[in-house]
């Protein structure tokens, strides 16, 4: 752990305060400008408005999250998705010096900013089941977008600086968030009951592979709170856990905190449909869904039980409680539901 997770919250908010303030100084269009912190999770984010009425977003980095070379990587393909694709992603800006990413430094601890374009669209509705279930077909689509770009830039992007999000970081002995048997509401039979769980999954997967068609650069945070709904259109922001993992895993994540809902098999349904318009999924893909999304409900367990924030609070050990039966069904039948 960070320094960082041993202060409190008002503590922490204070300094990313700082580092927004000292960000702008970097930008001379900014100097008249507002700016008011909109979300804090696993970074604090800014929306920032010009004298002109002109809106941004800034980002200060979670410190020793990520290292300067892994964000100029993720910027790097922000720009290249801009420019080969039809996906519609916030880009990021440069400062008067001509860099995308700026270093701030607090009590030796190192804050990174970055300032983006800002885009119009609100975060889908997680009640409105017809709505949802309809933008999944299109979230489908633009995620298939994403891998077919990867898949074709494989040789570009395989010195890229990012995470790999694999077992061994999601569950396994090096979790780059938290161990799940850590998380909120556990005791020694529920972790068993997970730990058999966890062994499936890394069984399954290692029989998966990781050829270059199933693993490679993914945005690895698709859930409803990253996505922009504008009028027909879907746009992607926050490619902050960008990095090297299986694509089905970016399914995983857009179910993110709904997986216990009783529409997601028709989320499943849908996202299928519109991913299959750019790519073909093959049985034994769709077959390893369930496997994927499990994976993911454990290690945002271990995301809940280590982080302090508005959603953290509000999802608290009830979140575990809940999976007890998407874990029995997971083993008793490959199912979430």
């Amino acid at each position: 752990m960070s320094q960082m997770d041993f202060l409190d919250l008002e503590t922490v908010l204070s300094t990313f305060h700082q580092a927004a303030n000292d960000a702008l100084k970097e930008f001379s269009c900014l100097v008249e400008a507002s700016c008011k912190m909109i979300d804090y999770s696993e970074n604090a984010t800014y929306l920032v408005e010009d004298a002109q009425g002109k809106k941004y977003i800034l980002r200060i980095s979670r410190p020793n999250y990520h290292k300067k070379e892994e964000i100029e990587a993720e910027i790097a393909w922000l720009n290249s998705l801009h420019e080969q694709s039809p996906i519609d992603v916030s880009l990021p800006m440069r400062a008067d010096d001509g860099d995308y990413v700026h270093a701030h430094q607090y009590n030796d601890t190192i804050y990174y900013s970055t300032l983006f374009t800002f885009l119009e669209g609100n975060a889908p509705d997680e009640n409105n089941e017809e709505n949802l279930i309809h933008q999944f077909e299109t979230l489908g689509k633009i995620t298939a977008l994403f891998h077919k770009h990867t898949i074709e830039q494989h040789d570009h992007y395989e010195d890229f600086q990012r995470m790999i999000w694999d077992y061994d970081t999601i569950l396994g002995k090096s979790p780059k968030w938290a161990r799940w048997q850590d998380g909120l509401g556990m005791t020694p039979a529920r972790i068993a009951l997970y730990e058999e769980a966890s062994q499936v999954i890394q069984k399954k997967l290692e029989a998966f592979g990781k050829s270059k068609t199933r693993f490679g650069l993914i945005h690895a945070d698709l859930r409803l709170a990253n996505l922009l709904i504008y009028g027909d259109e879907i746009k992607v922001i926050d490619f902050d856990d960008c990095g090297f993992g299986w694509y089905l895993y970016d399914l995983a994540t857009s179910v993110s905190f709904i997986e216990h809902m009783p529409y997601l098999e028709d989320l499943i349904a849908s996202w299928i449909k519109g991913y299959s318009q750019v790519r073909t999924l093959s049985d034994e893909e769709i077959e390893m869904i369930p496997t994927f999304i499990l994976m993911r409900r454990l290690q945002l367990i271990s995301w809940v039980g280590s982080r302090d924030n508005e959603t953290t609070r509000l999802l608290g050990e009830n979140y575990t409680i809940q999976s007890d039966t998407l874990v029995k069904n997971y083993l008793a039948k490959n199912k979430i539901l």
